[in-house]
């Protein structure tokens, strides 16, 4: 494996059958309608639902920017973040529920690093999580139930319209998340932006949205697709999810929840090597832009031992 420290090892990573040549129709089949949403897209799924039907503002409320349905917007994602992020964190890292089972992470989170904000790297995630993340998404999520409320664009309420939409989530997402990181990644916009979110090497679920505001506002833009193009509300909320509470995930420190018979899916092994070595796995898996652009590391030596030799290569070059 690329770390031999690490003890648990994850598998090599594969680019989805998606992009398979020659083609692999049945896989790539299987990819899209189960693969790719299993398990925690259906979750996000069931969960946007009786949120939009149950722990939204009434539409027509929002057609005018009120504190009031702005703040329950706010405490209704401070509340799931806490549920998503508070929850794992406590089970894996704090009770240890699973020891070292399906562990990603060399070192445990930091309680003593200047770097972090009390010298605390939960606390200091905890803040930029909530204080600026949870705020700027909801932010981009007021605005954008604004937008249907004012009747600037119509709902669309076809299912299979519907299903469209969740796919082009995903995909917009992804594409949007590997080049504003490529951005990101420029010296300067890193050392006074994207430094904040990289003094997490190991991480934690409440590493996933620990960010500078200026990163916040380029990594929830995701919502700005749907001021122009019309959706069912749901997709909003599920935009949310996606977008808020997906990295408390992929950045658990575990490659799996391990609930004895059931084991499902939590960290990222792909973008934990991206924040052990910085300079590759820019992206997501789904969309493989690193596979064409050179910067895909699978997890094993040989994979290390190239992208080791392009990032020595590029740096040799003259200005």
């Amino acid at each position: 494996m690329s770390d031999e420290k690490l003890k648990y090892q994850p598998k090599i990573i594969e680019v989805p059958p998606l992009y398979a040549w020659p083609p692999r129709p049945l896989k790539a089949l299987r990819y899209l309608l189960i693969d790719l949403l299993y398990p925690w897209g259906f979750i996000y799924l069931a969960l946007a639902f009786p949120t939009w039907w149950y722990l939204t503002p009434a539409l027509e409320t929002m057609a005018t920017f009120e504190p009031g349905w702005i703040g329950l917007l706010w405490l209704r994602n401070a509340a799931f973040l806490f549920l998503f992020a508070g929850g794992l964190h406590w089970y894996l890292h704090r009770r240890r529920a699973q020891g070292a089972s399906c562990r990603l992470n060399r070192k445990d989170l930091s309680s003593d690093n200047k770097l972090f904000l009390w010298h605390d790297q939960v606390k200091d995630n905890m803040f930029w999580s909530i204080v600026s993340g949870v705020t700027i998404w909801t932010g981009f999520e007021a605005v954008s139930y604004w937008v249907y409320a004012s009747d600037r664009l119509p709902i669309i309420d076809n299912p299979w319209y519907f299903v469209a939409c969740i796919y082009l989530l995903f995909l917009w997402s992804t594409t949007n998340f590997y080049a504003i990181h490529r951005v990101l990644h420029f010296q300067s916009i890193y050392r006074q932006v994207h430094e904040l979110h990289h003094r997490n090497v190991d991480v934690g679920p409440w590493s996933g949205i620990s960010m500078h505001p200026l990163e916040h506002l380029l990594y929830f833009s995701p919502f700005v697709l749907w001021w122009f193009v019309p959706v069912h509300p749901v997709i909003i909320v599920l935009t949310g999810f996606y977008q808020g509470l997906n990295p408390s995930l992929s950045h658990s420190g575990f490659d799996y929840l391990d609930l004895g018979k059931l084991r499902l899916k939590t960290g990222d092994w792909y973008h934990q090597l991206h924040h052990q070595y910085f300079n590759l796995n820019y992206g997501n898996t789904p969309t493989p832009f690193d596979k064409i652009f050179g910067s895909w590391h699978d997890g094993s030596r040989e994979s290390l031992k190239l992208q080791k030799e392009r990032i020595h290569s590029r740096r040799q070059k003259p200005v």
